[in-house]
């Protein structure tokens, strides 16, 4: 199947690797709050358990969000104008053309129940307050559990302090990761008053217990609350009195860090250039040097996830992280060494070669493997390009970087993240070099595809310029067509076609495998919009023959959707249906969103055409959450908005208004994975809808509003929509929005079943 079109599956938190210990007063703190403040931000010192304190009460919301919890960690990022893009990218909402993600992430929000965790905020408070600020304003029935070390001061916002783990609690967690590292750890009457005279010297604070706990592997309890005690009696002058807790957390982690050998230390400040997650290969090229040789890296390693500084987050070849607190403690170590240089370098230098990778092996069999390797490591990617601009130097590598990523930006659904690189870079380098030249080509494609024509046109005449003057041929083969096509769509049409058609020979003529690849699905479009539909679909099985044994995916799909797309417009409707779906096979193993968006539209007319309304409906309500047309470049198509509203008609007057928008509103909520098993399926009732039946779930009426409710009750007694009207003095057509809304919350098909949820 791939791997879907998201980074996580509505609904779903990450599974807890240790137990978890307390904090039930806390949890039932944040669940009330949520019935007076729509923002809840848990506040505290680091390791205090913010994160997880958040992670579980989220967990037991589930009811009162029908749409999801969705989580955003945001440790890694730390660009605060990509906050609102990295929440689409979350949410799986691929960027609308002519929107800002912000933009886009409201219009997408309106309307549904969700909760939105928004984990780490500290780095980025004002970031996170202006996103909390307008969701709050503008999606009513959305809310946000914040983590944060300080308030983000948002009006309607609800603080609540995390504070460290009450005695008892604490002793608990002590034991309990106690037995975990050392099978024969055992509480009892003999170590009550150790127990409780360390737990007393760590201020309870989570993180500092968890990394005590480990050192039982070494040595007696007894043992360690005596070098506990000395430590801390060193440093408050042998007086028993509490640290501050944020030097208690420190004071432990500097112990643990004492403790590591020599190696282990050095890896520990080497890993910290990690921005993210990342593989035992990754750290062993990145890492290796000095006395820590490449071989060492592996045994190293698995002594600071046995020490607990380094977290496992899978079995087998799997990933691995540093808590964000052990990882700003490295990289304040690293920082103060003679090396710190050499390993930010070795980390960007690490970035540099995978973009390249995916430069040269775009067109092969590798494509998949690399597109997921490039959303594994995004917030790595981020990582390398930040310091590129931020060094002396490095900013034409950088701004190359950006523009080798354009094509898995576009897969990805975050057309703006990548501009907002390439537009960086190109601030940075003013002066005419090959590297600028690719910026300005890829800039314009990426605005084309973002449906910005108004900027496209100049991009790529000064990439053209640019080219001409530092000699680099093939941004002049590329440019060429892509100018055409902007004079085209200008109103030169004849003049702009005749430049699209040389520009596509000239790149036949040298027989650049990109450019064949991109020209034939984009010049097939351009040549649609402006009637040639037989020479459109000729262009489009002209690249099909040459995609075919590449191994390539997002291409294949694109111009297989574009294929299908034409199809149906010229009235060849049976032949449209096969394209389309072979399109979305392809676009689910790059992870392309809005190439998939557009196959289930035209999926969508074909099911209505068959008289499968139901199945028209929830395709048409995928494709048009995850993909508005305006602005978009397919939208040039004639008839392609007429189509789309024709459509909407039909299927809206075959099945009713209130069916309608049920069957609109599962397929609005569907995750990329679960379209393409229903489609794979040729269902009428997606799998998922009735694997999630949602509304007969917990006590689905506490998603209603008070008004909501109301009408809920008049409908259960039997009341018309008229009648309900005129009870509540209200108009005919605000009974009947509250009705479609009443069914689409509580997943229902019929207003029968209304009598039938309320009594649950």
């Amino acid at each position: 199947m791939g791997f879907g079109f998201g980074q996580r599956r509505g609904g779903q938190l990450p599974v807890e690797r240790t137990s978890f210990v307390g904090r039930d007063a806390e949890i039932a703190l944040v669940q009330e709050a949520f019935t007076q403040a729509p923002l809840v931000t848990l506040v505290g010192p680091g390791g205090v358990g913010k994160s997880r304190t958040a992670l579980r009460a989220a967990g037991g919301l589930g009811e009162r969000f029908p749409d999801g919890v969705w989580l955003a960690e945001l440790s890694a990022l730390r660009d605060p104008e990509l906050v609102p893009a990295t929440l689409a990218a979350v949410l799986e909402l691929p960027e609308q053309p002519g929107m800002e993600p912000l933009d886009a992430v409201v219009a997408h929000l309106r309307g549904r129940r969700l909760l939105i965790v928004l984990d780490t905020c500290e780095h980025l408070v004002d970031a996170c307050a202006m996103l909390c600020d307008v969701l709050l304003r503008e999606a009513a029935d959305a809310c946000v559990l914040a983590t944060s070390r300080q308030p983000l001061d948002v009006p309607g916002e609800q603080c609540l302090v995390i504070a460290p783990l009450a005695a008892e609690d604490a002793v608990e967690l002590f034991v309990q990761r106690a037995i975990a590292v050392a099978p024969g750890f055992a509480a009892d009457e003999d170590n009550r008053a150790q127990l409780s005279a360390l737990v007393g010297r760590l201020d309870g604070i989570p993180l500092a217990l968890e990394l005590a706990a480990v050192r039982l592997r070494a040595v007696p309890l007894s043992h360690l609350v005596a070098r506990l005690d000395q430590r801390f009696g060193v440093l408050t002058g042998g007086r028993r009195t509490a640290l501050a807790r944020h030097q208690t957390l420190r004071t432990t982690i500097d112990w643990s860090y004492e403790l590591c050998v020599p190696k282990e230390r050095e890896l520990w400040l080497r890993l910290s250039v990690f921005a993210g997650s990342f593989e035992l290969a990754t750290a062993e090229e990145v890492c290796a040097g000095g006395e820590l040789a490449p071989e060492d890296v592996l045994e190293t390693l698995v002594g600071l996830v046995d020490k607990s500084v380094v977290q496992h987050l899978s079995g087998g070849a799997g990933r691995y992280r540093l808590l964000d607190t052990l990882r700003a403690y490295g990289a304040e170590q690293l920082a103060g060494t003679d090396h710190a240089a050499s390993v930010r370098e070795a980390h960007f230098a690490y970035y540099r070669r995978l973009g390249q990778r995916l430069w040269d092996e775009l067109l092969t069999e590798a494509q998949v493997g690399l597109y997921r390797t490039a959303r594994a490591e995004a917030a790595d990617m981020r990582a390398a390009l930040g310091y590129a601009y931020a060094t002396p130097g490095r900013a034409r590598e950088g701004l190359w970087l950006a523009a080798q990523l354009a094509s898995f930006w576009r897969a990805a659904g975050t057309l703006s993240e990548g501009q907002y690189w390439i537009d960086k870079g190109l601030a940075q380098v003013p002066e005419d070099c090959w590297e600028r030249a690719w910026g300005l080509l890829l800039g314009g494609v990426l605005a084309v595809w973002g449906g910005d024509l108004a900027v496209a046109p100049g991009r790529f005449e000064e990439a053209r310029e640019v080219a001409e003057r530092c000699g680099e041929e093939r941004v002049l083969l590329f440019a060429e067509p892509y100018l055409g096509a902007m004079r085209a769509l200008g109103g030169e049409v004849e003049e702009g076609l005749a430049r699209l058609e040389r520009g596509r020979q000239g790149i036949m003529a040298a027989g650049d495998p990109l450019g064949i690849s991109v020209m034939h699905c984009e010049g097939a479009l351009v040549r649609a919009v402006f009637g040639d539909t037989d020479g459109a679909l000729d262009l489009c099985e002209t690249g099909l023959a040459h995609l075919k044994d590449t191994g390539d995916r997002q291409f294949y799909a694109t111009t297989l959707m574009v294929q299908g797309i034409i199809l149906w417009l010229a009235g060849r409707h049976e032949d449209s249906a096969p394209p389309l779906r072979r399109a979305l096979d392809a676009a689910s193993e790059v992870g392309d969103v809005l190439v998939a968006a557009l196959c289930c539209l035209g999926l969508s007319w074909y099911a209505g055409r068959q008289e499968r309304y139901s199945r028209a409906a929830w395709l048409l309500g995928y494709a048009e959450g995850a993909r508005r047309l305006n602005g978009d470049p397919v939208a040039m198509l004639p008839s392609l908005l007429e189509q789309q509203e024709s459509a909407q008609r039909t299927v809206r007057e075959a099945l009713g208004a209130t069916a309608f928008e049920r069957w609109h509103g599962v397929g609005a909520r569907m995750t990329g994975t679960e379209i393409l098993e229903a489609v794979r399926a040729d269902a009428d009732v997606p799998p998922s809808a009735r694997l999630v039946p949602g509304a007969r779930q917990g006590r689905p009426a506490d998603s209603l509003t008070p008004r909501e409710r109301e009408v809920a009750e008049l409908v259960a007694r039997g009341l018309s929509n008229r009648e309900v009207a005129e009870r509540l003095v209200i108009s005919k057509r605000t009974a009947d929005t509250h009705v479609e809304h009443i069914l689409t919350k509580l997943r229902l098909r019929s207003r029968a079943e209304i009598p039938g949820v309320l009594e649950d």
